[in-house]
């Protein structure tokens, strides 16, 4: 007995839409791949090597990689907060709040910098601690919970320094910031470049480790997690600690490199993000890569860079910013849209014969 079936016929591949083809772009640029920022760091270097030649003289390049240190370690703690399916917007608050803490504990003495920095870190970890456990056991949205954090943080620091920061670093605080090792060629390896590897590498490994894949996990179906025995509460809290100890020691470096004004941190929170998001870090959670949320950092900062080359007014950095977080929540809505299985069925039944 042999049994056929009749096959409809394939027909023209239907055309696709504009709105389809624009979700498909913004999917090639958001969508999670490290393919396009690397290719457009390498395009805006080469931009700012044709404006100014000297840029691509070592020294330049380590200026740059010390000015962009800090955003590249802010952007390594909010992926791990982005990439479990939340948000930290306390991070610029907290950057500017450490670095008034520090300057006013320390007073310009030296033995008091050990101290300070063991102080702030405690500080960055309690701050983490409240943001993550308020939205996992408390179950208010991060977005709301750390917005609050973020005017919390602004509004006690103003009250505290009456908006003019008193004190000063100390030479010892300030040299991870602006200091580092004189070699021939590149006239200075900075310090602060030195801390970014270490911390980079340690992300990889983490991100490479059972919690770095229970992290992803989490963000991609925090049911399904939460159904396989994880403890969603305890792996975002820790994401949040994470991301507050990192933003303790971009304050460090910051402080070190600018000083103490009352703008210190005014806006980090938002480049953060943007920086992660132009990485192809989903801003719902669950897929990114921390090498790629770096490159999205370095490329941001590069892009500044050029901006400044161009003579460009420093307005368009906020503009830029925004449009890269509204493309990429557009692009996170239209993957939440989109269904998970799609099934052809025909229209009309087809005869077997038996």
């Amino acid at each position: 007995m042999s049994v056929t079936t009749q096959q409809p016929a394939q027909g023209p591949a239907p055309q696709r839409s504009a709105g389809a083809r624009a979700g498909d772009l913004l999917a090639r640029v958001f969508g999670g791949g490290s393919a396009t920022v690397f290719a457009l760091l390498i395009v805006v270097f080469v931009a700012i090597f044709i404006v100014n030649p000297s840029f691509a003289e070592p020294p330049s390049l380590m200026a740059f990689l010390k000015q962009a240190a800090p955003l590249m370690i802010l952007a390594i703690g909010q992926y791990f907060v982005i990439v479990s399916g939340e948000f930290d917007l306390s991070v610029g608050s907290l950057v500017g709040a450490q670095v008034v803490i520090a300057a006013a504990l320390i007073d310009g003495e030296d033995g008091r910098t050990v101290p300070v920095i063991l102080l702030m870190i405690g500080f960055g970890i309690l701050v983490g601690l409240v943001n993550g456990l308020i939205t996992t056991l408390l179950k208010v949205q991060s977005f709301i919970t750390t917005l609050g954090m973020m005017l919390v943080l602004y509004g006690a620091i103003r009250l505290w320094t009456g908006g003019a920061p008193t004190g000063a670093l100390s030479e010892a605080f300030r040299q991870p910031g602006r200091g580092g090792i004189d070699m021939s060629v590149v006239r200075q390896l900075p310090w602060a470049l030195m801390i970014l590897i270490g911390i980079a590498l340690i992300a990889v490994a983490v991100m490479r480790s059972s919690y770095g894949r229970t992290l992803i996990a989490t963000g991609d179906n925090e049911r399904a997690a939460g159904f396989s025995g994880v403890r969603v509460w305890r792996v975002r809290t820790l994401a949040f600690v994470v991301s507050s100890v990192l933003a303790t020691l971009a304050a460090i470096l910051i402080g070190g490199y600018a000083g103490v004004t009352a703008q210190v941190g005014q806006g980090l929170e938002f480049t953060a993000i943007t920086a992660v998001v132009l990485g192809g870090v989903a801003l719902g959670g669950g897929r990114g890569s921390v090498v790629a949320a770096m490159a999205g950092a370095l490329t941001l900062e590069a892009l500044f860079v050029l901006f400044n080359q161009l003579s460009m007014p420093s307005t368009i950095r906020p503009a830029v910013q925004g449009a890269i977080i509204i493309a990429a929540v557009a692009y996170a809505a239209r993957e939440r849209a989109r269904p998970r299985h799609h099934q052809e069925v025909p229209t009309q039944p087809q005869p077997n014969h038996v």
